[in-house]
């Protein structure tokens, strides 16, 4: 069961643009691959800023360019031109050992796919950033996050012994673990069906909230990035921010 948060109002409060220091900042960022007789252009002259705390989706059709802007924002890929600026580091002149301890440190992840490791237990692929992070009581940690996404009975399941939507919260609580000021997804929701989808939706709109945790998620579900404080549209590799913020949506209480 996943539970309503703490406090006693329903409406996602996720989706109101906080004040606050700029978190994430992206200046004329674009990215091109040679090919054998051309060069292909994916992303061109990208700019924006994130805030601290501030919930965003990016959204756009498939080939648009929008997994390759949330690499790059993430330090997972380097720029063709343009730099990336993460909590006041400049993640696109980072050396690659550089940016995989600055993702370690401040950075976490969500996919599509979950990428948990199927030999592992619920329990285990938590505590495994947090062993490789020296944490001092891993496995304590790592109970405590799987409980607050509601999965306190299923810590020694493997992932195949969990449901999709109990997969991507223990992919959620992983994501966590490091205590993240920053958490990319990448279409969170996209394998799972829409109840399911509409709690892992609730979870991560409710740990953006309480945890103060700046969420940037590419993503084809409506209902998802309306929910979000902003929406950024990608088409062609052009970034552009529309007019205006969507009203506050209800927060309900889901089970996966």
């Amino acid at each position: 069961m996943f539970h309503r948060f703490a406090g006693e109002s329903v409406i996602d409060q996720s989706n109101r643009v906080p004040d606050g220091p700029i978190m994430l900042k992206a200046t004329d960022l674009g990215h091109q691959v040679d090919l054998d007789n051309d060069t292909l252009t994916i992303l061109q002259g990208a700019n924006l800023e994130i805030k601290r705390g501030e919930s965003v989706a990016i959204v756009g059709r498939s080939g648009s360019g929008k997994t390759t802007l949330l690499g790059l924002l993430a330090g997972l890929d380097t720029p063709s031109h343009g730099t990336v600026e993460l909590d006041g580091a400049q993640i696109s002149a980072l050396s690659e050992d550089e940016r995989a301890q600055l993702r370690a440190q401040r950075v976490g992840f969500v996919f599509q796919s979950f990428q948990l490791l199927p030999a592992l237990t619920a329990l285990e692929n938590v505590m495994l950033p947090l062993e490789l992070g020296g944490h001092e009581a891993p496995e304590t940690k790592a109970r405590e996050l799987l409980t607050r996404v509601g999965l306190g009975e299923r810590l020694t399941h493997t992932p195949r012994q969990l449901s999709g939507g109990e997969q991507q919260r223990v992919a959620i609580a992983r994501a966590f673990a490091a205590d993240p000021i920053v958490l990319f997804a990448d279409e969170p929701t996209g394998n799972l069906d829409n109840h399911t989808g509409q709690a892992i939706s609730d979870l991560l709109m409710a740990l953006n909230r309480e945890q103060g945790t700046t969420l940037v998620m590419v993503t084809h579900d409506e209902h998802l990035a309306a929910r979000c404080g902003r929406q950024l549209n990608i088409e062609a590799g052009e970034l552009s921010e529309p007019d205006g913020v969507s009203a506050p949506t209800p927060l309900k209480e889901s089970s996966v």
